[in-house]
């Protein structure tokens, strides 16, 4: 409507606020007593966890003074000449350090799990009471507050913005203060063991530390800007994926993946930009972190050198591990601390300004007067509305309507019929004036119980995806089969749902798309009547029904208005970016090298103090400090290289496993789309999570895989060179991490599974609800669907408390891995040295080498589950990628001829439905159509189902349609719907401006704005649309809800008209038309001409001047002719014509 128009626009115009975010502490509003005792006890075991890695360095500190001190073994005669402790009492030593390292890691096995497991389980208590609370929220606004929002962009962002809140409030708030804890711990070692050492040291961190905060924030801004890219593709998804039958008629398939991929190549921008950031970050890090190693070490052997009391390579040890893994910690820590501080804090500003928001009109409130009976007595006193500044739909309006009164509101397009009606159900209040029920101003009623007594059957109405039973059911709490049955036979609706071979429990499909307008219609009035309302409104409610359905439901009426998959395959897709694959591969080898060549140099630094001639001590300082600073250099480079060509190559892919998968959906069968698992909200959620999840583990994951793989590698090589017994000793207990690993994974990937089947089936319940927001408000079903919205959360949390002991203890178990790694290292290798079959060097090398492996393997476990996840979506998305339609709606083959006569053809067809195979809709029928045929009869006879295989949205499964002598199974399909337009009973509009939504008849060309007029006018819409500011520029809504039902529908009638079809299609194109019906049937008239024009309609003086009329039952002709022919056969039509006569 123009008021809706306008009153939104000035919405829109408002100056947007800048993003802001809450208290950190509001985040855990949501928590209740168990969830604050689990937190604190997940953050006091982070804060232990977190003091496991300084203490180790203290224990290698001294560790490292007994190897190279000479009293171990002699392997340095000066050394052990001057040793003052005996060989078994440094012995005994060696075993208590190696006891402390045991000691270690079983305080990291527990508190590890405590940490991940108790965090992952609050977070997931949490998430599902914040979701509940949203969604509830949601329901709970205003129409108007849904007048102006994009729903599609509101339905992706419940999921994005949720799962950030879970992330960031689980186990990775524990992981900020496990890393906040090493850095304290560590530097009050540093400081105590020695200050000097630790102050030089420290000097770099504010370089780390800012270098990582600098990049974090921008990788923050970017992850912000390409979320908002990806909201508005999904917004675009759902709104086609909604139309489906409207986009494959008008053959817009490319248009709209070009409209789709628009955005993509928004997201894709962003996320290079990204990826070179979020690496470059990293780069930095290393780059100091191993400019800090060279610096410490050049520093500290200088204090040693000097003399400088208390100071040993093993007090070099210790101060420098502590110190720049505290620094390397903070720096850990600022990418969590800035993304809990911005990310996770804007998200939960997103979510928690919905929850905290207020409604004027509060559905959900428990105040307001509840009457106990009420009679239905209303009462306009004064009314009027405003829709926009300086305008009025009502004004004044006065008008009483006593109970049991039928009254029926007349007048033009935007005269404000709607507007009472909505109204008088409290989805608007009044500007002025009030409106009463029974004597009482309705704005006293709790409006919940007051909404009750009303009930809405319109012109377009909408239907659940669930079974005619449980649609039925939405009328009323409490119904029973008995009452469902009655009121489906008041609606004149038992008859065909008892010929289904489910009977009741027939799903209806998508938005009843499995039932014909009819069927709809009168399913819908069931749902009305079992209620037995004390207002009931009906909005041109019969306008699909046929006469004698229209008989019986309008009797009723006047009754009741009384009291897996390899991840090669994605990269197979990912050809043309091989050279960036390859540049970025080489970039992560390079990297992959610096771990191992750390571990020599770091070795042979330890050990260089069994040689006591300061001049080469000195010497070799200065060079391994060199070697240092080089490493880091390497890495800075190697970093920002696979950024640039991973992001690229990785953000390319993820764009194109959108762009395939979305034009995959585009171009399946429409039975396809009847299937329940393909619902809507289903295929959104599939774009979104699927492809998500793959490009987690692809781009610059494999980067970090291969980087990994290198290190691991050349690790084990360096490791067997320099002590094979003690690596195949490290080697061996590294197989039971492993274990650990691949029960992980395969765990993860059955919760990832699960969680997939949860989140489509509550995505269906949520984009369902939203979407048809009115139907959800008029039929008061808010709580039910909060409570199927709910029971689906519910499964998906059970999963996430049986991952939580599984993500728990594998952490816990690979993180104390490492510190049972170095005591059994430690004790062989002190047996191997006293032995003379390994040198203290050779020992620090293959620990250093084995432990930088053992990191490398805990970072690919970390990534494991994201790479289960990833095959998980690939399985999903091959499996859609690879399915070929029937209808191939996109080959290039068959035929084209050059002229199209129009004339057609049904030789013999018969069909049933793919969902309902044991029923037939048409039985062996046989017409010819040359120029102009109308199809009349009952609902279900097979009117639109003959219209749904013209179009080929289906195939006969006997016979053949024909086109100009040619089987349609032989015609191109693209080429075959271009010759045909089509305007049905309910229009379909997409959310752009009026000119944009006439020129998707002709997606050939850019329309020129006087073609869009010219046909405007011919379907008596030009004026109306001259009268709005905008013009033809003015924006309709989603799905076109800032138009009235019969706007629309002229819209649709200049929409087909510009395509200049040779075959036109009218599936009740005029039901709207009550007062321009004489015009808009004029317009029709003469868009037929030279054409063959197919009409199905109820309304039977619209085809009175058919060429040919045929009635269909059950799907076969009972009888054809013109008008005067069937009115003399005194059959079926007669009975139909008087029916409607007498009416």
């Amino acid at each position: 409507m123009q008021e809706n128009y306008q009153r939104n626009r000035k919405l829109q115009e408002l100056p947007k606020v800048r993003q802001q975010v809450v208290r950190p502490i509001e985040i855990f509003c949501f928590a209740d007593g168990l969830d604050i005792i689990l937190m604190i006890l997940g953050l006091l075991a982070s804060l232990v966890n977190g003091a496991c890695l300084p203490v180790m360095s203290l224990i290698l500190g001294e560790m490292s003074d007994s190897l190279i001190s000479g009293c171990l073994v002699k392997t340095n005669t000066t050394n052990y000449r001057n040793c003052t402790q005996s060989q078994k009492k440094v012995n005994e030593d060696m075993i208590v350090l190696i006891l402390y390292y045991v000691g270690i890691g079983v305080t990291a096995l527990v508190f590890g799990y405590i940490q991940i497991s108790f965090g992952v389980i609050t977070a997931a208590r949490q998430t599902k009471r914040i979701q509940k609370q949203f969604f509830h929220s949601i329901l709970s606004q205003d129409i108007s507050w849904f007048d102006s929002c994009d729903i599609g962009e509101l339905n992706t962002r419940m999921t994005d913005d949720i799962n950030k809140i879970n992330d960031d409030i689980g186990d990775k708030i524990a992981l900020l203060f496990q890393n906040m804890s090493t850095f304290s711990v560590g530097l009050a070692i540093g400081l105590v063991k020695g200050w000097k050492l630790t102050l030089v040291t420290l000097s770099t961190s504010p370089l780390i530390i800012a270098s990582t905060a600098m990049f974090s924030r921008i990788v923050i801004s970017l992850s912000s800007k390409e979320l908002n890219a990806y909201s508005k593709a999904g917004a675009v998804a759902e709104e086609v994926l909604s139309s489906i039958r409207t986009v494959i008629a008008f053959g817009s398939q490319e248009k709209e993946i070009q409209r789709y991929t628009q955005n993509l190549k928004d997201a894709k921008k962003v996320g290079m930009k990204k990826a070179i950031a979020s690496k470059l970050s990293l780069g930095a890090v290393y780059f100091f972190m191993n400019g800090t190693y060279g610096l410490a070490f050049w520093y500290g052997t200088s204090l040693i050198l000097s003399g400088e009391p208390d100071y040993t390579i093993g007090t070099l040890l210790a101060v420098f591990i502590s110190v720049i893994h505290s620094s390397y910690c903070i720096g850990a820590a600022a990418p969590s601390f800035e993304t809990f501080t911005i990310i996770a804090r804007g998200a939960t500003f997103n979510i928690f300004h919905i929850i905290g928001k207020k409604p004027a009109i509060d559905k959900f409130s428990t105040t307001g007067y509840k009457l106990e009976c009420i009679e239905g007595n209303v009462e306009f006193k004064n009314v009027s509305f405003r829709g926009f500044p300086g305008g009025a739909i009502l004004k004044g309006l006065n008008l009483r309507i006593k109970s049991g009164e039928t009254v029926a509101l007349v007048g033009p397009n935007g005269s404000g019929k709607s507007t009472a009606v909505q109204l008088l159900q409290r989805l608007y209040d009044p500007d002025d004036g009030f409106i009463t029920v029974d004597g009482n101003d309705i704005r006293t009623l709790n409006v919940q119980h007051y909404r009750e007594h009303f009930r809405v059957v319109s012109q377009e109405p909408v239907l659940f995806g669930t079974t005619i039973n449980n649609n039925i059911r939405y009328g009323r709490d409490g119904v029973t089969d008995e009452d469902i049955e009655k009121a489906a036979k008041d609606a004149n609706a038992y008859d065909f749902i008892m010929e289904f071979p489910m009977k009741f429990n027939t799903l209806v499909g998508e938005k009843g798309a499995q039932m014909s307008g009819g069927q709809k219609q009168r399913i819908a009035m069931a749902r009305a009547l079992v209620r037995n309302p004390k207002i009931l409104i009906l909005d041109e409610a019969t306008s699909a029904l046929d006469t004698e359905s229209k008989s019986v439901v309008q009797a009723a009426l006047e009754k009741t208005s009384l009291p897996e998959v390899s991840l090669l395959k994605i990269f197979k897709l990912n050809k043309s970016e091989w050279p960036s694959v390859v540049l970025g591969t080489l970039a992560s080898v390079l990297n992959g090298t610096v771990h191992p060549v750390f571990s020599i140099i770091f070795a042979k630094i330890v050990t260089m103090f069994e040689n006591d001639d300061k001049t080469t001590l000195k010497h070799d300082a200065e060079i391994y400090s060199m070697i240092f600073v080089i490493l880091g250099i390497i890495c800075f480079v190697s970093y920002f290289i696979q950024g640039l060509f991973y992001g690229r190559a990785g953000e390319i892919l993820t764009m194109r496993l959108r762009h395939l998968a979305f034009k995959a959906m585009l171009y399946q069968d429409i039975s396809w789309f009847d299937d329940k698992e393909n619902s809507t909200g289903a295929l959104t959620t599939i774009l979104a999570i699927d492809t998500a999840q793959i490009q987690g583990a692809t781009g610059s994951r494999v980067g970090v895989l291969t980087q990994n793989a290198t290190n691991m590698g050349l690790s084990v090589i360096i490791s067997f060179i320099y002590g094979w017994e003690m690596t195949l000793l490290i080697l061996s207990i590294a197989l039971v991490l492993a274990l650990t690993g691949m029960i992980e994974m395969a765990a993860m990937t059955g919760f990832a599974n699960k969680d997939k089947q949860e989140l489509k089936h509550a995505g269906k319940i949520a984009t369902e609800a939203v979407e048809n927001i009115r139907t959800t408000v008029s039929l008061t079903r808010e709580k039910a669907f909060g409570q199927m919205y709910g029971e689906m959360l519910q499964t998906q949390h059970r999963n996430t408390l049986k991952k939580a002991q599984i993500i728990g203890i594998c952490y816990a178990f690979s993180h104390a891995f490492v510190y049972f790694a170095y005591a059994a290292c430690f004790r062989f290798g002190t047996y191997l040295i006293q032995a003379g079959r390994m040198t203290p060097e050779g020992m620090f090398i293959v620990f250093t080498a084995i432990a930088y492996g053992a990191m490398a393997i805990g970072e690919t476990l970390v990534l494991a589950p994201e790479y289960w996840r990833a095959k998980s979506g690939a399985a999903h998305l091959f499996a859609l990628l690879e399915k070929k339609p029937t209808v191939d709606s996109y080959s290039q083959e068959w035929k084209k001829p050059d002229i199209c006569e129009g004339n057609i053809e049904f030789r013999e067809v018969s069909f049933f439905c793919p969902c309902c195979p044991d029923v037939l809709i048409l039985h062996s029928l046989s017409l010819s159509i040359e120029k102009g045929i109308a199809f009349v009869g009952s609902s279900g006879c097979g009117k639109s189902t003959s219209v749904q295989l013209l179009q080929r949205f289906y195939d006969p499964v006997k016979e053949q349609v024909l086109f100009d002598g040619v089987d349609a199974k032989e015609l191109n399909v693209q080429w075959l719907r271009s010759q045909i337009a089509i305007v049905s009973q309910e229009p379909v509009l997409f959310n752009c401006s009026i000119a944009e939504n006439i020129a998707y008849g002709d997606n050939s060309c850019v329309v020129p704005l006087n073609e869009i007029k010219e046909v405007a006018n011919a379907a008596n819409i030009h004026s109306f649309i001259e009268s709005l500011p905008e013009k033809y520029n003015t924006q309709v809504g989603l799905k076109g809800t800032q138009l009235s039902g019969s706007q629309k529908q002229r819209l649709a009638i200049a929409r087909a008209l510009l395509r200049k079809p040779k075959i036109l299609l009218l599936d009740e194109a005029t039901s709207a038309h009550n007062e321009s019906e004489k015009v808009a049937q004029h317009a029709l008239d003469k868009a037929s001409k030279g054409r063959t024009c197919l009409v199905v309609a109820h309304r039977l003086s619209m085809i009175q001047s058919a060429d040919l009329i045929v009635v269909l039952h059950n799907g076969k002709i009972k009888e054809q002719g013109t008008h005067q022919e069937l009115l003399r056969n005194r059959d079926i039509y007669f009975k139909l014509v008087s029916a409607q006569s007498v009416q």
